[in-house]
């Protein structure tokens, strides 16, 4: 289990740091999509970070 929250931990730290880098260069982080604001960089990697990390500290007391 320790493996699994470790996992989480490490996904929403990443989704953190994709959302820091999509705030300066969004079309580096919304490749596919035909527009790239910020807007959507918060929307979708914010998002991403609270969910993995709510999965983290849910699991924290399971």
């Amino acid at each position: 289990m320790y493996y699994v929250r470790l996992l989480f931990l490490m996904l929403g730290i990443a989704a953190l740091l994709f959302l820091v880098a999509g705030l300066f260069k969004p079309w580096m982080m919304l490749w596919w999509e035909d527009t790239q604001n910020r807007k959507k960089v918060i929307q979708l990697y914010g998002s991403l970070s609270v969910f993995f990390l709510l999965i983290y500290w849910i699991l924290k007391f399971f």
